[in-house]
């Protein structure tokens, strides 16, 4: 495991020993305190003796979202008793339950927008980020925002929701779009743990059909209009990998029938029995060509082309879409 991994860890479990044992302090006799307490004191004691990180059965290391999750555990996944199988299973369905939870309303239509989205895990969880959120003046103007989490598996599905925790607070102080981005990369740089960043791109559109948009780091946005496509390329580094940074922002006009196409690089980078990538330009002008349809539609054609393309190749990355279109 990395240094840097090792270190939070280890910041952890002595977070838990002094809570544990102020309580133990004062509940003296707890058995189940004191059972919990020898399991830090065995984690901390491993990771002096450089065995942390490894599983007790075969040696081999342990799944690293999983020791994120729980710093405690000592057996990979193939070393798990049937019970704690079907406990890790009943986990992680809870975990994709509440992450399903937290998208947004499906087909949105707000201000003279059509908003449509597709959120497909590769797992049970995923790392992708996708929401909408609307004011509470209901003025027309709503904030869309889609990115994705390094890393895979629980440990990025516990960013992403980090992500959405912190963006649905931090929208609410009305900050100017560019001023937002950078205070979510401090705050999100701050709160996790080093080496972790998020892609994103993060817009504000308006009833007008005026759009503000800014990407960290994320791949371009596809603005499609009448057929020709013009890429939104990034305006600055993904969240989180400095505390310190600038997000300038780029305003566009949308006219009725004008559409923004977002999506994560589980699309773009979905490869053939060959390997050769899907790609963006081969995304660009299947999109411009199909210009005239709705977002629903629009993205029911992609995926129907992108899994045509694949011919069958398993998946194995999260894939993520959002289509804004405005309406009148």
């Amino acid at each position: 495991m990395a240094s840097m991994g090792d270190q939070f860890l280890h910041t952890q479990l002595e977070e838990r020993r002094q809570r544990l044992q102020t309580a133990l302090n004062s509940s003296p006799g707890n058995t189940p305190l004191a059972q919990l307490l020898q399991e830090v004191d065995s984690a901390l004691e491993r990771m002096e003796n450089g065995t942390y990180g490894l599983c007790e059965e075969c040696h081999d290391t342990i799944e690293k979202d999983r020791l994120i999750a729980d710093p405690l555990t000592c057996y990979c996944l193939d070393h798990l008793t049937s019970a704690q199988q079907r406990a890790l299973e009943e986990d992680l369905e809870l975990a994709a339950r509440i992450q399903r939870s937290l998208l947004p309303r499906q087909n949105l239509r707000e201000g003279g927008w059509h908003v449509h989205h597709h959120y497909e895990p590769a797992g049970p969880v995923s790392g992708d980020y996708c929401d909408v959120i609307r004011p509470e003046n209901g003025d027309g103007e709503f904030l869309f925002l889609l990115g994705d989490v390094s890393g895979k598996g629980v440990a990025a599905s516990m960013l992403m929701s980090h992500l959405h925790a912190m963006f649905r607070s931090l929208t609410s102080v009305g900050l100017p779009l560019e001023q937002l981005l950078a205070l979510a990369n401090r705050v999100f740089c701050e709160s996790t743990m080093a080496g972790h960043y998020a892609t994103l791109v993060c817009g504000r559109a308006s009833r007008s059909g005026e759009v503000e948009i800014g990407n960290a780091g994320h791949l371009p946005s596809l603005l499609v209009r009448k057929g020709n496509i013009t890429r939104i390329e990034a305006t600055g580094l993904p969240l989180g990998m400095f505390c310190s940074g600038n997000y300038p922002v780029k305003k566009i006009k949308l006219e009725p029938g004008d559409t923004l196409f977002l999506h994560t690089d589980g699309l773009s980078e979905t490869r053939d029995r060959s390997g050769t990538e899907y790609g963006l330009s081969r995304l660009a002008r299947f999109v411009g060509e199909r210009h005239a349809l709705s977002p629903e539609a629009l993205t029911t054609a992609c995926l129907k082309d992108l899994k045509t393309f694949s011919s069958g190749v398993p998946k194995t990355d999260d894939l993520t879409i959002m289509v804004i279109q405005r309406e009148n």
